[in-house]
């Protein structure tokens, strides 16, 4: 190495630790030195307003969504506020008993833009791309209701439309490096049940499959998105399974007897995220541990679906914003009931969490133990790679 090249290392790693100790203090490092790349893909559990981009039923673009945002205002997020990429890239302090992480020192700072934003342009490309669309599945079949959305196979033809603005913005190896030294979030699944399977009475895929069936169906096809994501360069995607998907209010309203979760979506569940658990335990087998994280939405949600006063919540059974049975039916509109105090739900829609509820499944994730996130949670590997990244400078 050259004096100037190692001289130039070590100003790069001075800006970095600088980078740390000024984000300790609620400013910003540059994106373009030391952040790490974060990329988005799934359905409204994550998507942060694409779906306002296009002719959909599927959107979140009028109040009372947005409520408690920064802006007071909506924008495409399945939320009463912030949404679970969001959280992940938040600058709040997580605390544990033995360590603290500051999240957004790691990821930026910065939110990253939906894909489809005419503002991700230029230095911003660097922060990432959020290309989840609400109504998706991991089947192109999924949500067919809702017309036009970005089907998984569409998000992931955008990704590599996204690395040839990369290229073309910082050339081919420093953008191969963004991608490879990024987090990846994919939420992917309860589409397929909800919207899919159980949408209707003797679905064309009930019809197809039974439902044991489906699901190695399902599992097997997500193993090729996320085959897929590890060659075009991911190297660190956390998969979340789906959560208790009897227990949402929309659910409870439909199909629930007495307030109970419903027992057919419960089991989709139970075979649906262990199925999926192997195959990320084999895919690290194949690639290297590590490069897929199991995120277990299922025992998260369902810690505070079935105990919610333990987490600060009134009740997990009903709706913040909406209508009829556990206000779990239609849309939430500006003419739906709507809580006083969305900090004492779980549900802010009748299928989708609270901004509260989201910190407490980000916290699992940053902090958890192994029975929320294996191999290891995403604070260690956050510290993990930042070591690695400083010795390759040294």
């Amino acid at each position: 190495m050259s004096a100037w090249s190692s001289s130039s290392s070590r100003l790069v790693v001075a800006r970095c630790f600088l980078a740390t100790v000024v984000a300790a203090v609620g400013l910003l490092a540059k994106p373009s030195e030391c952040a790490r790349a974060f990329f988005v893909f799934g359905d409204s559990l994550v998507d942060n307003g694409n779906n306002n981009y296009l002719m959909t039923t599927a959107r979140a673009d009028a109040p009372p969504y947005g409520i408690d945002y920064p802006t007071h205002r909506p924008t495409g997020r399945f939320s009463n506020g912030l949404n679970i990429p969001d959280i992940i890239t938040d600058t709040t302090l997580i605390n544990t008993s033995s360590s603290s992480v500051l999240t957004g020192e790691h990821l930026g700072a910065e939110p990253v833009l939906p894909y489809l934003s005419p503002q991700l342009r230029g230095q911003k490309l660097l922060v990432g791309a959020n290309f989840a669309s609400a109504g998706v599945g991991i089947l192109n079949d999924t949500g067919i209701q809702f017309v036009d959305i970005i089907r998984m196979s569409r998000q992931l033809s955008y990704f590599g439309e996204y690395q040839r603005k990369l290229r073309a913005l910082v050339g081919p190896a420093r953008a191969r490096q963004v991608v490879r030294r990024s987090l990846v979030l994919i939420t992917l699944g309860g589409n397929d049940f909800v919207n899919n399977y159980f949408l209707v009475p003797f679905s064309l895929r009930s019809r197809e499959f039974s439902l044991p069936d489906y699901v190695r169906y399902l599992v097997s096809e997500y193993k090729k998105i996320l085959i897929r994501l590890y060659a075009m360069g991911c190297r660190r995607v956390l998969v979340t399974g789906t959560g208790p998907l009897g227990c949402a209010p929309a659910i409870l309203a439909q199909r629930g007897r007495n307030g109970e979760c419903a027992t057919e979506l419960m089991r989709a569940a139970s075979l649906f995220n262990p199925q999926l658990a192997r195959v990320l335990d084999a895919l690290n087998a194949r690639f290297g541990a590590g490069t897929f994280i199991a995120a277990n939405a299922f025992r998260v949600h369902f810690d505070f679906v079935s105990n919610p006063a333990a987490y600060g919540f009134a009740t997990a059974k009903e709706a913040c914003c909406g209508q009829g049975p556990h206000n779990g039916l239609g849309l939430c509109t500006p003419a739906s009931n709507l809580c006083r105090d969305r900090t004492k739900y779980v549900f802010w829609d009748a299928y989708h969490p609270t901004e509260r509820a989201n910190r407490v499944i980000v916290s699992q994730f940053m902090t958890g133990s192994l029975d929320y996130v294996s191999p290891m949670n995403i604070s260690t590997v956050l510290e993990m790679d930042a070591r690695l990244h400083r010795d390759d400078l040294d």
